[in-house]
């Protein structure tokens, strides 16, 4: 992600808008996220020759450190031979002097913006920041012209609704209703018509009760089945063979 024309154009202008201001006219510089020029401009023609490579120099070095020129400019001085091998390297681009920014959008470095003839100490810082400004009302703008997403809907589990008629649903587990007891009075004339089974505790119909119970004594089982055994008189008829 780089840069556009369109968006350099707008922080240019807002930086020369900020130079008029102050009535210091200043070169400036922005370049691509890989230090390509983009877009110069240098408001005093006569003398300021020496300003324009300046303020590329310091768009290139914010965007080859990832930070504002300044910072560069006090880490970098403690290291010996440092300035001069970078300036070296680059061809000149590398500069150790306030004034130079990266340009971020959500975090991400798309170009550099360069700022040299301020006519007071932190004047090239103060016309850069005017143009970084833009920024936030790009961002802004961009945010505000997003449409509002509604939130998700929140629809019922599939178990939770009702089947639909002639579908399949598969089998669904009905709730068992809890084990109910219904005790219902008996009245005296059902309680005339009941008489207590052999533990003499509860009490059945009278209409259940079977006649014909055959009681086996202890000493012999046998004996009321020889008791209830009839024996059924042979009748002879003609033609029998004994």
């Amino acid at each position: 992600m780089s840069i556009s024309i369109d968006l350099a154009r707008r922080i240019l202008e807002a930086c020369k808008h900020r130079a008029r201001d102050l009535r210091s006219p200043a070169s400036i510089a922005i370049v691509d996220a890989g230090g390509h020029l983009v877009l110069f401009e240098r408001m005093m023609a006569p003398y300021g020759w020496a300003t324009g490579d300046i303020s590329i120099a310091k768009a290139y070095t914010s965007v080859m450190f990832n930070q504002s020129t300044d910072s560069v400019a006090h880490w970098a001085a403690a290291i010996p031979g440092f300035a001069a091998s970078l300036a070296t390297m680059t061809g000149g681009k590398f500069i150790m002097a306030a004034g130079g920014w990266p340009i971020r959008v959500n975090g991400i470095t798309i170009g550099g913006l360069g700022v040299s003839g301020g006519n007071a100490i932190g004047r090239d810082d103060d016309i850069a920041g005017a143009g970084l400004a833009v920024l936030g009302a790009v961002a802004q703008a961009a945010l505000q012209a997003q449409p509002v997403q509604p939130p998700p809907a929140q629809y019922p589990p599939p178990w939770a609704q009702p089947p639909i008629p002639g579908s399949y649903q598969g089998i669904v587990p009905q709730p068992v209703p809890p084990h109910q007891t219904i005790e219902q009075p008996v009245s005296n004339a059902n309680r005339a018509a009941t008489f207590p089974d052999e533990s003499g505790v509860n009490e059945i119909p009278r209409a259940q009760q079977t006649t014909n119970t055959i009681h086996l004594p202890e000493d012999d089982p046998y004996e009321a089945f020889h008791n209830t055994t009839t024996t059924t008189p042979h009748t002879g008829h003609s033609g029998d063979q004994a």
